[in-house]
């Protein structure tokens, strides 16, 4: 098994070729309790009654907190070079691709 390693401000990454390829996701749910977030990643198939969460996240607030922010800049760079991301609302789509919730 051949591993991938990245550096990240000093610090020495590894990532396995498993999860290199990652895990396809249309719909995300946040929760959270007085100490963590929890977010899940899930696959909803079109007419399905049941979706699978394929992975689950558990951060702290700091860090929850330190994504969010990250995932702002990203998005804000990505918009600069490729244009605004369209946000689209599907009539047929049984959930939004985002849920947010206390645990």
């Amino acid at each position: 098994m051949e591993e991938k390693k990245q550096q990240s401000k000093g610090l020495s990454i590894t990532i396995s070729p498993e999860v290199a390829e990652g895990v396809y996701s249309n719909l995300g749910i946040i929760s959270h309790s007085s100490s963590e977030f929890i977010v899940d990643f899930v696959r909803v198939m079109p007419q399905q009654p049941s979706a699978v969460v394929k992975s689950r996240i558990i951060l702290t607030p700091e860090h929850a907190k330190r994504l969010m922010l990250a995932l702002n800049d990203n998005v804000r760079k990505f918009e600069a070079e490729f244009g605004e991301i369209k946000l689209h609302q599907n009539a047929n789509e049984v959930m939004p691709p985002m849920l947010g919730g206390d645990a």
